[in-house]
């Protein structure tokens, strides 16, 4: 779960891994810390995102939603086979789109990946970012609007 959430944000496997052992090292410091008004997944996430958040911006040279080097990623998509020209579309189309989450303001981001990358549910999210239901809802609402006017745009101009 921690690993999920740490590559929803970071997308390189050994980035996440880092960040993954740097979430339960903070876990063990804090452990005594952590009040039970709230499930530990909540707690585990709120600090899987904000440590994966932290490495981008301490790593800025890091390109935060970059999936090369990871050979699932790299062609093969379950059966069938892909030729080099469609490898390097799809990879293309993949950079478009991850500039675009990444573009996106940091709640909207953080609940665009935790609904999306982690499949968690509107109350789920609302318990990780400390906010209600109907804030997550909207921060949803209008991170598809931006994705979508991004990638439109994006699509007309040929980038």
């Amino acid at each position: 779960m921690v690993f999920r959430t740490c590559m929803g944000v970071l997308h390189d496997p050994a980035d996440a891994d880092d960040v993954t052992q740097e979430v339960f090292i903070e876990v063990l410091r804090s452990i005594r810390k952590f009040r039970a008004d709230a499930k530990i997944s909540t707690w585990l996430y709120r600090i899987a995102l904000n440590k994966s958040l932290n490495y981008i911006r301490d790593n800025k040279k890091h390109r935060a939603f970059s999936l090369s080097g990871n050979p699932q990623h790299e062609g093969f998509t379950g059966d069938d086979f892909e030729g080099p020209a469609e490898i390097l579309q799809n990879k293309e189309k993949r950079e478009i789109l991850e500039q675009a989450i990444e573009s996106l303001p940091d709640k909207q981001k953080k609940a665009f990946v935790l609904s999306k990358y982690d499949d968690l549910s509107y109350k789920e999210i609302s318990e990780v970012m400390k906010l209600s239901v109907s804030s997550v809802e909207s921060l949803l609402f209008r991170a598809k609007q931006n994705l979508q006017k991004k990638l439109l745009d994006c699509y007309r101009t040929s980038c």
